[in-house]
């Protein structure tokens, strides 16, 4: 259903520099950049002067809960909120029920996909204790890569044997491996420790202290180890440690690294400081930790040691966020205003907007080798976001997420997203969903 569509005037952000100049769109692909482009016979045209032009964010860390758990989120509310926050493409996660551990069940999500996502996508393929032979079945070339849970997480998908583990890092390349990496006999150990003092009630602020540093960098070394062990493609997710920083270099260009590293908006934001007020709200695996923590991951994600700024896009309802801390689940609601986060702190001057389209744009790009997506180049596919200085508070109103909160409700972002596309199609605007159009499924150059 695509058109011809002129972009005039805009200030396209791309491959670290600002150019004003227009951009002509046929068939959902980008066919022209020129500092003027005549108008054209048929052509939707926008002017698009003051405004900032990015390639579509690529989110290589959602969870939309779909299937089996639709109570919390579905693939065509979630991409709804991801393209209204300028993600137009996302990688999501195998621990849905049934948990996508065959081949059969991760097509099952593609074709939900397909359905009714309104952004692009990809899903992982889950690594248990005993299915490696499903695993190896993966097709890289349409499939994002295999995610391996080293800590246990929503949906029980833990991978604890040592062997289990060594097949798995053995075996897999080329394929991509992503893991979640927190270390589950240290987790244990604690839980019971803070168990014996306070039974059921243990304070949400001992979250960071049960899912501890130790337990993240543990698990995280190890995975390092594997992986330089039996050269693996390792891509390991939503750091939440100083110490783990050590484990990564920032030497080699981004297409050379065979080991790589995701932050998460989150953990860019806010910190242990914030349990007080957020309480579950906030409650993450890894969990939030110290503002130290915190501003040495995004010192990291400056000096290229972080490779991805994602979001990990996690949402329950608000009354199972409202239990108790044992029962309380992980995760939260993120891929409507991640962007505008991380304008937020451009805006702060402690990042430029050519570093964040680097981070949420080009470089998932690049480390998945996503075919044609990912930056502002003729010939790609016109998956494109419009930002503009223009403040908006969140609210309860203007939260599209099945769950229907956030935890930044109240807080006011100087910049919004004026319009999305996708694959050329006008899918945002005006605050609202423009519906008619699909997502399609990412390709790979593998």
């Amino acid at each position: 259903m695509s058109t011809t569509i002129l972009l005039k005037s805009a200030t396209i952000v791309n491959e670290g520099q600002q150019v004003v100049a227009d951009i002509l769109i046929k068939n959902g692909i980008i066919e022209k950049i020129s500092s003027q482009i005549d108008p054209i016979e048929n052509a939707i045209v926008y002017d698009l002067e003051g405004k900032f032009v990015l390639p579509g964010c690529i989110d290589d860390q959602v969870h939309f809960r779909e299937p089996g758990l639709t109570h919390k989120a579905d693939i065509a509310l979630e991409s709804r909120a991801a393209v209204a926050g300028g993600i137009t493409s996302f990688m999501e996660m195998p621990n849905t029920i049934p948990n996508a551990l065959t081949q059969e069940l991760l097509e099952d999500k593609y074709q939900i996909a397909a359905r009714s996502s309104i952004g692009n996508y990809s899903f992982f393929m889950g690594a248990s204790n005993d299915n490696i032979e499903e695993v190896l079945k993966t097709n890289g070339k349409n499939v994002c890569g295999v995610k391996i849970f080293m800590g246990s997480s929503t949906g029980d998908m833990l991978v604890d044997k040592e062997k289990s583990l060594e097949d798995l890092f053995s075996k897999v390349p080329p394929l991509l491996i992503a893991t979640h990496c927190e270390d589950e006999g240290t987790i244990r150990a604690n839980i019971e420790k803070y168990k014996a003092i306070y039974g059921e009630n243990v304070p949400i602020e001992l979250h960071p202290i049960i899912r501890s540093e130790e337990a993240c960098y543990l698990s995280s070394s190890l995975a390092v180890r594997l992986a330089k062990k039996f050269n693996t493609r390792l891509h390991i997710l939503h750091i939440s440690t100083e110490k783990e920083l050590s484990l990564f270099d920032n030497k080699l260009p981004l297409e050379k690294k065979m080991i790589t590293a995701e932050a998460c908006v989150h953990h860019l934001w806010f910190s242990d400081e914030d349990y007080k007020t957020k309480g579950n709200y906030i409650k993450w695996n890894p969990a939030v930790k110290k503002a130290s923590d915190r501003d040495a991951i995004f010192q990291a994600v400056l000096d290229n040691r972080i490779d991805v700024i994602a979001t990990d896009h996690a949402p329950h309802t608000l009354e199972e966020k409202a239990q108790t801390y044992f029962k309380a689940p992980s995760g939260g609601p993120l891929v409507q205003h991640a962007l505008q986060v991380m304008l937020e702190k451009m805006d702060q001057g402690l990042i430029s907007i050519e570093k964040i389209v680097e981070k949420m744009a080009h470089n998932p790009a690049i480390l998945f080798q996503i075919e044609k997506r990912g930056f502002v180049k003729e010939g790609y596919f016109a998956d494109l976001v419009v930002i503009e200085r223009k403040p908006i508070t969140v609210t309860k109103s203007n939260i599209l997420y099945k769950c229907g909160w956030s935890p930044f409700e109240g807080i006011t972002f100087k910049y919004s997203v004026n319009k999305t596309f996708v694959n050329g199609n006008l899918v945002y605007a005006d605050n609202r969903i423009v519906e008619g159009s699909k997502g399609e499924r990412l390709t790979f150059n593998r």
